[in-house]
This record gives C-alpha cells, sequence and structure tokens, in this order.
C-alpha cells in the first residue's frame, strides 16, 4: 500500500515554518519559483564571521510539499556552510530524480518518499534547499 502524499507530519511542517520573516540585512537572497505549480520560496541568509549561517529569513509561498521542506531546511540551516547546503540540495536533486538510493543526508527528508514517484512535485520540494543554498553562496562571497 502507498503512503499518502500529504501525511500528518507534512502538514505540521506545512504550518510550522521557522524564520518567516524576511532579514533586514542579508548577506545573499535568492528567489525561487516552480514553474510547474507556481510555489515560491524566497531566501535571505547572513554569515558569521567564519562562514557559517548566522541567520536565516524566508517568505514561503508554496504547496504543502514546498512549504515542509521549506520548514526542514529551515530548522536545521543555522550553523552550517554554504558547501553543507548546497550538499544537501544536490543529493536531494539526485534521490528526487532516481539517482540517489537513500535520502539526503539533511533531518527529516524520508518524510518525502512519498513524493517519489510524483516527479511535478519535485520542483516545489528542492525550492527552498536551491534557494538557500544560492542565498549561503552569495552571503559567503560578500564576506571575502
Amino acid at each position: 500500500m502507498n503512503a499518502p502524499l500529504y501525511n500528518m507530519e507534512i502538514l505540521r511542517l506545512a504550518a510550522a515554518i521557522p524564520h518567516h520573516a524576511r532579514l533586514e540585512r542579508p548577506g545573499g537572497t535568492s528567489e525561487k519559483r516552480s514553474p510547474v505549480c507556481g510555489s515560491r520560496v524566497t531566501v535571505d541568509i547572513a554569515v558569521d564571521e567564519t562562514g557559517k549561517v548566522a541567520e536565516v529569513g524566508m517568505l514561503v509561498r508554496a504547496c504543502a510539499l514546498g512549504q515542509a521542506s521549506a520548514a526542514l531546511m529551515g530548522e536545521a540551516v543555522v550553523g552550517r556552510t554554504p558547501a553543507d547546503i548546497a550538499v544537501a540540495r544536490d543529493q536531494l536533486t539526485d534521490w528526487l530524480a532516481g539517482e540517489r538510493e537513500v535520502p539526503p543526508e539533511w533531518p527529516g527528508m524520508a518524510l518525502f518518499v512519498p513524493a517519489l514517484p510524483h516527479r511535478g512535485r519535485h520542483a516545489s520540494i528542492r525550492l527552498a534547499f536551491e534557494a538557500a543554498a544560492e542565498a549561503a553562496a552569495q552571503a559567503a562571497e560578500a564576506r571575502v
């Protein structure tokens, strides 16, 4: 039997996105949009003197899957390096494309197993990680 695409954990995360306010002075900002469903995620990131994420702010206008993904990203992004976030983005992309057997090494990502056969939903799940990786890279570069 297949697991439901929208389960209680996805809905809980979608309703509890952390860092839901934009940053006043981000080091980097990125907005990503899914042309398939119109979901949109904007991520602001500020890094500390070591180059790790110190602050994050988000504006999320997405389906429940995109919101849940943004929540998972937001819950674990502070303290990560831009490289850590880029690895998570790449692992997520590969996993959703069937090029990786195990979920990304980011807390909670196995939650999206039911979405694997739904290719039209993948772009929305990737948005927050794509935007965070780009914003973190910008913020780190701005510190140099």
